[in-house]
């Protein structure tokens, strides 16, 4: 062997002196040859020296924080591969990225006066869609200021603004949650997630605001933010809420307004200005505090604007354009299909006569309503070729939203019997034929004047004048109910109609735009018209997507009977049941309705500018105190027209003017009772349509509405 027997391997020995002799002994231990030179010169033993005390501390001092950098890291690693498997956990949950896109905002419908004003919005985001060039470059820094001033500096998630919403829930314990959500992380949830707060949720919030971060620019981030967040009461976008609160939009805010506007966001109910304008504007002023410390206000305006603050606009009146909005949205899809995208809806209607329309109604209603037990109403006025300039369906919107001018049918009463009357005409008789006011019995149905008195031999034109009832029936039978029939519906009428006895009395149910539009050929000439309301609708681009060409059903009546007509329907306002109807300066016509225990009273009047139309009564169809077409719907009718006529210049009525004998008296040239007959089979087949080619002119689009609001 190369080494001595001292280095050699020792086997344990078993001796029999027990368990301890099976270990070796210090001897029988291989020594090094250093150690046994060492031992043999004297200078120690077998074992080394120990280590002084201090030598001992600092060596486990050192191990101590070795070992805690060592588990922190250790532990830092699982952390780190915790959070990652838990992102990616909630990462599955998710769409695939490749797949992710901006969810499509709801379409708006603007729906603008003819004068361009804004009437309303229409659609679930109340507003259109704004650019950021569009806007003041204060109302985007306003947001920045106060939800997220290192927008432009993160990338989705603001680390340090995370810390300093934990620093502030722990130092408040108790004093409300801070978010630490960046504007990004607040579209990621408005776009894509819920309103729940869980863990869960801001990490899926957190991995789609970096999403955005990478596929959007800063400028893109914004503007889908300020189009997509909510204001509260139904506004998404701050143009919905810049109309919503301050009747304006948003390019025209000021910067007190804008503040108000970016502060409103933390919390929509609770700091709405038109509920809690105190709350509103404290929070207001943080918001231009904040932007005059990042420097996106100076000083003075900031302290202007602090100093003036912007207060809500409380919308006034009874809101009754909602009515006309309402009707724009009835029948916009059968002209341009379903909306996709943003429109613009130009429409007739003219503000300066739907505001004088609302105010006529409801001041009436509120001062008198009371007395005479009368809640509800609707005016409808059209020009004569059937543009719809004021639609009024009830006494306030807020409180009843339906639609009373269009979707109400209700007896029109004694207002059907120009119909009547027209009939005749047009089966030979003329407004001076003579017919007697006596008792009727029609199958043991016997109908009265509304005087329970009979006035003998009268003219067409004075029967008409005063309402008599006989001698609309008297006609209606003469001429045959089903040719009464075909002439209101020629004209316009389009609800069904019952071709009975009572129909002269006006038992079947009409809403007051078809009974207006029916009116309209005796002011326009004796053309028939489809009532419309939407003029032209565009895109949100500008591009054109329809446009009305001019249609209706051509000429439904002779000139010579709207002559007629328009000379027997002026004397219901100077000597008939609608004398509280004259319009100076100008010839005017109509007719009063009232119905059975006074459910209903109407009137309709019209100049060769303007047609109206008064409804009074009750929802729930009860009688109310004595309301007839001649007191109360003459009233406002003729307050109404009176505004809507100023400053326009006077033109008669068409057809030429008809001179009719006196009501009042007995003119010479009336047939005494004894030459009274009953018109011929001869003369009843002459009632007809006019004949014409171009009768009928109607779009489909416009067959639809008819059916639509009409039933056929």
């Amino acid at each position: 062997m190369a080494r001595g027997a001292a280095s050699q391997r020792r086997e344990p020995t078993f001796a029999p002196s027990g368990f301890s002799s099976m270990f070796l002994r210090p001897e029988d231990r291989p020594v090094p040859d250093s150690r046994r030179a060492k031992a043999r010169s004297g200078g120690g033993g077998d074992r080394d020296p120990k280590p002084s005390r201090s030598k001992s501390k600092k060596k486990r001092g050192r191990s101590f924080i070795g070992g805690l950098f060592y588990w922190g890291f250790v532990l830092a690693i699982w952390g780190v591969i915790g959070v990652g498997g838990l992102v990616a956990w909630h990462a599955t949950k998710l769409p695939p990225i490749d797949q992710l896109s901006v969810p499509k905002r709801p379409p708006n419908i603007a729906i603008l006066a003819s004068d361009g004003s804004l009437l309303a919005n229409r659609g679930e985001t109340g507003g259109r869609t704004v650019t950021l060039k569009e806007l003041p470059p204060y109302l985007p820094k306003a947001f920045i200021a106060i939800e997220d001033h290192r927008f432009y500096s993160h990338y989705g998630v603001d680390p340090v603004g995370i810390a300093r919403a934990l620093v502030r829930n722990v130092v408040s314990r108790g004093g409300g949650m801070q978010g630490g959500s960046t504007l990004t992380q607040q579209l990621a949830k408005n776009l894509f997630l819920t309103q729940e707060r869980t863990a869960s949720r801001k990490i899926q919030e957190a991995i789609l605001s970096i999403w955005l971060e990478r596929t959007y620019s800063k400028d893109q981030i914004l503007e889908l933010y300020l189009n997509r967040v909510y204001f509260g009461s139904g506004a998404y976008g701050v143009e919905a809420a810049a109309q919503k609160y301050f009747s304006k939009s948003a390019r025209a805010v000021t910067l007190s307004e804008a503040a108000i506007l970016a502060g409103l966001v933390q919390a929509p109910s609770r700091l709405a200005p038109n509920r809690n304008p105190d709350a509103a504007q404290a929070r207001a002023e943080l918001v231009l505090n904040a932007m005059a410390r990042e420097g996106f206000a100076d000083a003075a305006s900031v302290k202007v604007a602090i100093e003036k603050p912007a207060n809500a606009v409380r919308p006034a009146g009874a809101g009754s354009a909602n009515y006309a909005a309402d009707y724009v949205m009835d029948v916009l899809d059968d002209f341009i299909g379903r909306v996709e995208n943003d429109v613009v809806v130009q429409t007739t209607i003219e503000p300066a006569l739907q505001s004088a329309a609302e105010k006529m109604l409801t001041d009436d209603l509120n001062a008198r309503g009371g007395k005479f037990n009368v809640s509800q109403g609707a005016i409808v006025a059209i020009t004569p070729d059937g543009g719809v300039r004021a639609l009024v369906g009830g006494r306030n919107y807020s409180e009843s939203q339906f639609n009373r001018a269009v979707a109400a049918r209700r007896q029109p009463g004694s207002s059907f019997k120009p119909f009547v009357y027209l009939t005749a005409l047009e089966s030979g008789l003329t407004p001076e034929t003579v017919r007697d006011d006596s008792p009727v019995n029609i199958r043991g149905w016997q109908p009265e004047n509304y005087s329970r008195t009979y006035s003998g031999p009268v003219s067409l034109a004075k029967a008409l004048a005063l309402s008599l009832n006989t001698i609309a029936v008297k006609l209606a039978q003469e001429v045959g109910p089903k040719n009464v029939v075909r002439v209101a519906q020629r004209l316009g009428i389009h609800s069904p109609l019952q071709p009975n006895a009572s129909l002269a009395l006006g038992t079947s149910e009409v809403a007051p735009i078809e009974l207006v539009s029916a009116y309209a050929p005796f002011a326009n000439g004796g053309s028939g018209v489809i009532p419309y309301i939407v003029v032209r609708v565009k895109s949100g681009d500008g591009k054109v997507i329809y446009n009305r060409a001019a249609t209706g059903f051509g000429k439904v009546v002779d000139p010579d009977k709207v002559a007629m007509m328009n000379a027997m329907m002026r004397q219901t306002l100077t000597v008939g049941t609608a004398r509280k109807a004259e319009l100076p300066g100008w010839e005017a016509a109509g007719k009063t309705g009232t119905t059975q225990d006074f459910r209903d009273a109407w009137f309709v009047g019209y100049t060769s500018h303007l047609v109206a139309a008064v409804w009074l009564g009750n929802d729930d169809n009860s009688p109310t105190k004595k309301v007839t077409g001649g007191n109360l719907p003459v009233e406002i009718w003729s307050k109404f027209m009176r505004a809507a006529h100023q400053n326009v210049q006077p033109t008669p009525l068409p057809g030429g003017r008809y001179q009719l004998a006196p009501v009042d008296g007995e003119p010479s040239d009336f047939a005494p009772v004894a030459q009274l007959a009953p018109i011929p089979p001869s003369a009843r087949a002459r009632v007809a349509p006019v004949a014409t080619d171009d009768r009928v002119r109607m779009i489909p689009q416009e067959k639809g509405i008819l059916e639509k609001l009409f039933g056929g």
